[in-house]
């Protein structure tokens, strides 16, 4: 896998970025793919909201419903009334001069209260009875002749499956398509439950009834379906041309499915099927006025004048009551009065077949941006991000709705959206604890090697410090002249160095050195040059060793083994115990002080020479002193002159030598704890930044040797 994702940009290789752009392609296909989205509920949901939130306004209110209400029924006795009464109905409603007045109600069978029905059904020995029912006028044929006299639109059901009462021909007001065949696309409907055919054929027109349910809420109703090999349209969009008085209705195929149904200069835009989303109002009972009321006359003339008519059940055990998008539970008429409102207020829902692509293109585009930045951003940051693209889907889907009562699936879009979010952010958290445990070991592993380092550092400081020598065992009884020194390296080794050790009986030689460079490699540098030293000078001990050539034969010793090219600073002397004479050999040193018994300070010549593994070929000069009894030789490394404060202020060679002026009269080793603690407390809490070596040669005159 690591091999394929190597040939992705470097911006891409981030781990989870390519299974997060699987997922968005996936569910860009699976957008486009279905008109229904990712979770057909979750969308329907998100589009019942929209309603909710943004109903329709009434500005036009072209419709009125004539209820068979509960007063109706107990005026004039349940359902079904004999056809007179539903004539009578009529009669009244037509003086009104509505435009067009629909039927929502079945009447497939004859009227059993009509006088051939009565006739029928009478006993033997009342033909003269039978003879005079006979003789009158049948109720069918009755309201039959009503019907033609009036612009009346009957209703239809549309069945799948046959029912009683259904039949497979229907007759159907003509329906003309362009740019193709209709009945592909349509809903189909086998057979369907109408009135009679007398009643028909007296019709203005006929349409459907029948309202497509999904999970039980009416959200979509079919403006044309197919009734057998007959094309049908709605009731609402039949009264529409009954009302207009157009010859037929039109019908605008392409290549998708219907896309518009027109009647006149009125266009209306359709899904693929033929159907049309309802966009509806609140409530408004205003739209509902009494059959009784009507019947006995008590309704203003102008309720019905110039209005679309339609009678409807909403007694009780005739109810025919559905729950609409948003959530309004109401008669089945309310929703084809609400959506010839819509027609009149120019108020379409679409859901156009490009609306998918956009879909698709807001999730790309979308998960894009997420799978770009989401990486690069604290968690913090990336939730407001994600809240911010979230509230412009919504908030973009909502807009849509209400300027352009388009029906954006915001929440599928979302959905797929926050699935490839999740998955790029899970990956990143198990990238995220793979590279903290990663760095866990990677930090336990320094630890370790830092303890191992930090254990060795230790034991070479042991045993670095452990090669330094002691005054009162170098020379123990020794009352000509006393020894003290100090060596405190300033991280866990140094490269700094001093030795004293007995030439012979009356001769001492002592050297003092700095090497460059700091930690591990100038203190191993330290030790080799202080053990070569010490082994020259004891090699020629038992003649008159030559100070000078002492050190200039360490100079080319220590020059032959320096891989490191590192080079020694150093001051080596001799004292004569019994006679204070001194001699001196500086390589570079600083130069030494004088602190005679008296307080006097002097400072003593300064380098005669340059540092050993300088030249190689070096004759190094020596310094002749004489000591007076009380004497002390105080030699130093620049440890002490350049020690720092916190401010970056140096110790300086005024104070070093104005402190030995003051403590002239101590003895070598309160003097050497004297200028210890005198640097200490210049330093402070800073850092010591070189190492502090201090050697102090005190001569105290001839005394013989205990």
């Amino acid at each position: 896998m690591q091999r394929y994702l190597n040939y992705l940009p470097a911006g891409l290789r981030v781990r989870g970025r390519p299974t997060a752009l699987l997922l968005t392609l996936l569910f860009g296909i699976m957008l486009t793919s279905t008109g229904d989205g990712l979770l057909p509920g979750l969308r329907l949901a998100l589009f019942d909201g929209y309603q909710r939130l943004m109903p329709r306004a009434r500005e036009a209110a072209p419709v009125q419903i004539v209820a068979i209400d509960e007063a109706a029924l107990k005026r004039y006795g349940q359902w079904p009334w004999p056809r007179t009464r539903l004539a009578e109905l009529i009669e009244r409603m037509g003086e009104l001069e509505p435009l067009a007045i629909g039927l929502d109600i079945f009447m497939p069978e004859s009227d059993l209260t009509s006088p051939e029905a009565l006739a029928a059904r009478l006993p033997e020995g009342q033909e003269g009875l039978k003879a005079a029912l006979t003789a009158m006028p049948h109720y069918d044929d009755l309201l039959a002749s009503t019907i033609r006299r009036h612009p009346i639109v009957l209703g239809a059901a549309g069945f799948a499956v046959p029912m009683p009462g259904s039949t497979t021909a229907v007759r159907a007001w003509p329906v003309l398509t362009t740019g193709g065949q209709a009945q592909p696309h349509v809903t189909q409907f086998p057979q369907a439950l109408a009135s009679l055919p007398a009643l028909q054929a007296a019709a203005s027109g006929q349409g459907l009834l029948t309202t497509t349910l999904e999970h039980g809420v009416v959200r979509r109703v079919p403006l044309v379906a197919a009734v057998g090999e007959s094309l049908l349209p709605s009731l609402s969009l039949e009264l529409l041309r009954v009302t207009t008085r157009m010859p037929a209705v039109t019908l605008e195929v392409g290549g998708g499915g219907v896309k518009n149904v027109s009647i006149g200069e009125l266009v209306i835009p359709t899904q693929p099927k033929g159907d049309v989303w309802v966009h509806y109002s609140r409530p408004a009972y205003d739209r509902y006025v009494s059959a009784l009321d009507v019947m006995e006359k008590r309704v203003s003339p102008e309720l019905l004048a110039n209005k679309i008519v339609i009678v409807a059940f909403t007694g009780l055990g005739l109810m025919d009551f559905k729950t609409n998008a948003r959530g309004d539970f109401m008669p089945g008429v309310d929703v084809h009065a609400q959506l010839i409102e819509s027609f009149f207020d120019g108020r379409f829902l679409q859901r156009p077949d490009w609306m998918r692509w956009a879909e698709s293109a807001a999730l790309v585009m979308c998960s894009l941006l997420l799978i770009w930045i989401l990486p690069r951003l604290p968690l913090r940051t990336a939730v407001f991000v994600g809240l911010g693209l979230s509230v412009a889907l919504f908030g973009g889907g909502a807009a849509a709705f209400a300027y352009g009562g388009l029906l954006f699936d915001a929440a599928g879009v979302w959905l797929a959206m926050f699935a490839t979010s999740i998955s790029l952010l899970a990956s990143l958290f198990v990238n995220e604890v793979h590279e903290r445990r990663r760095s866990d070991r990677s930090l336990q592993m320094v630890r370790e090697t830092a303890a191992k380092t930090a254990g060795e550092l230790n034991a070479a400081r042991r045993i670095q410090m452990a090669s330094l020598p002691v005054p009162a065992v170098a020379f123990p009884g020794e009352g000509r002249f006393t020894v003290a020194a100090l060596l405190e390296p300033a991280k866990e080794v140094g490269g700094d160095l001093y030795d004293f050790f007995p030439l012979d009986r009356r001769r001492v030689l002592f050297l003092i050195g700095d090497v460059s460079g700091k930690g591990l490699p100038a203190s191993l540098f330290m030790v080799v040059a202080k053990a070569l030293s010490k082994s020259i000078a004891l090699r020629d001990a038992a003649g008159e060793p030559d100070l000078s050539d002492i050190v200039s034969r360490a100079n080319r010793e220590l020059l032959r083994e320096n891989p490191e090219m590192l080079f020694v600073t150093a001051i080596a002397g001799i004292l004569d115990a019994d006679t204070g004479e001194l001699l001196l050999c500086n390589a570079g040193h600083d130069a030494p002080r004088l602190v005679h018994s008296d307080g006097e300070l002097e400072r003593m010549l300064p380098a005669d020479g340059p540092p050993l593994c300088v030249l190689d070929d070096f004759e190094y000069p020596v310094q002749h002193y004489q000591l007076r009894p009380g004497d002390s030789l105080c030699l130093t490394t620049d440890g002490i002159s350049e020690a720092m404060d916190e401010q970056g202020t140096l110790y300086g060679v005024e104070r070093l030598d104005a402190l030995l002026a003051r403590t002239h009269g101590l003895g070598p080793e309160a003097l050497v704890a004297a200028v210890r603690e005198d640097v200490r407390t210049h330093v402070g809490a800073a850092e010591p930044s070189d190492d502090l070596t201090l050697l102090v040669v005190r001569w105290n005159g001839f005394r013989e040797p205990t």
